[in-house]
């Protein structure tokens, strides 16, 4: 069977396969790269490595197929028989100008026709050359490295096994691994459907007593969306970075508190929200659990591991911040405790509700290291993030107003993106709702700066 992860944006892709383009949700997960200065790399190396992972990770050739008869999803690894040809694609094409290169980019980005979820084709491996195809079989700086995946088999996460096998096999020629012992994605999924899930299901029925999770966030909206109107997935996007001065405030008030930087960027969130719904004190949000992975032999697979859960906080408008901070912190938690729980059973225990109105608000907290340079063999491999002539209305989303917080840990700074659906939101309105977060941010910032002066004089 296919995973509860899997389960959860298979109706997407079925929408999406029966759309027309405003209403494409991508599911391409694209990587690029380029090498760092002087450094090179053999593509015949590069070929047999990436062979060796797709051989071991053997999510990178499964197939996803809808049983009618059964009325399940099923998956099924493939062989390189049942596929007669190579498991995954390598791609060579060549670039001049920044507008092929956008090109090539978009069309790595938003193609669905790159994948065949059917034939098990969900990993491919585009090189692009500057100006011409190398004679010698070797990649350098100006050249660009696109590793694509489809969703169903991938998440970010997964990028940390993949590059640290794709460093061994490239360095060794072979990948190591007991296939009776190694852990499959597919072992997973069978396991997962085994679970006792009685503790979980009476958690989140508890949680969510009384909760009118049918009525949506009263947000500064610019126009409704009727009930039988298309949603598309235009998306108008602001990104921000905290600056230095509060990243390092937020930073050493998380220390010195020893609370977690994710738990005061969600408490920080609540009072954002708030005050954007001129005081809703029961604020229920979809909360973004990218990293699903709560056991130790998980972490080393290759796979989706995703899920969605709601995060309801209710909160007093007479708590101090370290009281709202307490009460984010237990909510926080105690739903992560249960989040294995797959979304649909918990939309299952609400079955006279149509509409799932908290899904439409959506947080993630995303702790990262941008621009970290990967090893392959002797060289580096730098992550590239093109910017050139990218429409930022463009970005899709399934959320009408998703929130994301980015903690880079290696610069020790924060940033945040706010997308919100162009059905319900003009531009103006979102740059004035990030205009008011920063506000709120340098006002709480100063406040536990104040504090902290108090303290250290008492």
């Amino acid at each position: 069977p296919a995973s509860f992860a899997q389960y959860r944006i298979w109706p997407e892709n079925q929408r999406d396969a029966n759309s027309d383009q405003s209403y494409l949700m991508t599911h391409n997960m694209p990587f690029f790269y380029r090498l760092y200065a002087e450094d090179i790399l053999s593509v015949k190396q590069l070929r047999h490595a990436l062979q060796l992972i797709v051989t071991k990770h053997e999510s990178l050739h499964t197939s996803l197929i809808y049983d009618f008869n059964k009325k399940i999803l099923m998956q099924r690894v493939l062989t390189q028989q049942d596929i007669n040809n190579d498991m995954f694609t390598i791609t060579q094409s060549t670039y001049e100008t920044d507008e092929q290169l956008n090109a090539i980019i978009e069309n790595e980005k938003y193609n669905p026709q790159l994948f065949n979820l059917a034939q098990g084709l969900v990993f491919r491996c585009h090189l692009v050359y500057y100006k011409q195809i190398s004679s010698n079989d070797l990649l350098s700086a100006k050249d660009v490295i696109i590793f694509n995946f489809h969703h169903f088999v991938f998440d970010y996460q997964s990028m940390k096994v993949f590059h640290h096998d794709l460093n061994q096999a490239y360095t060794t020629g072979q990948l190591l691994y007991d296939d009776n012992t190694l852990l499959r994605y597919i072992d997973y999924a069978v396991i997962e459907q085994q679970m006792s899930m009685t503790g979980a299901s009476m958690f989140w029925l508890d949680a969510f007593h009384d909760c009118k999770l049918d009525q949506s966030l009263p947000l500064p909206f610019d126009r409704y969306r009727l009930a039988n109107e298309h949603r598309t997935i235009h998306t108008t996007s602001i990104s921000f970075d905290f600056g230095q001065d509060l990243s390092h405030h937020f930073l050493i008030y998380a220390s010195s508190n020893n609370i977690s930087l994710e738990h005061l960027t969600f408490a920080i969130y609540f009072i954002f929200l708030f005050k954007l719904t001129n005081g809703q004190t029961d604020l229920c949000v979809a909360m973004n659990i990218n990293n699903n992975r709560y056991r130790d032999e998980l972490k080393s697979i290759i796979g989706l591991f995703e899920n969605i859960i709601p995060l309801r906080c209710q909160l007093d408008p007479h708590w101090s911040f370290h009281q709202l901070l307490e009460h984010v912190r237990e909510i926080t938690t105690s739903s992560m405790k249960y989040s294995y729980f797959p979304l649909q059973r918990i939309l299952n225990q609400h079955p006279h509700i149509s509409k799932h109105a908290f899904q439409d608000t959506s947080l993630e907290f995303i702790s990262c290291i941008k621009n970290n340079a990967n090893m392959i063999g002797d060289s580096q491999v730098v992550p590239v993030h093109f910017l050139f002539n990218i429409n930022e209305d463009e970005i899709s989303s399934i959320s009408d107003f998703p929130l994301s917080l980015y903690h880079d840990s290696n610069m020790s700074q924060l940033s945040c993106r706010i997308n919100a659906s162009l059905d319900l939101f003009n531009r103006q309105t979102v740059e004035k709702i990030s205009q008011r977060f920063h506000f709120i941010l340098h006002e709480l910032s100063a406040s536990i700066v104040d504090n902290q002066i108090q303290n250290d004089e008492n």
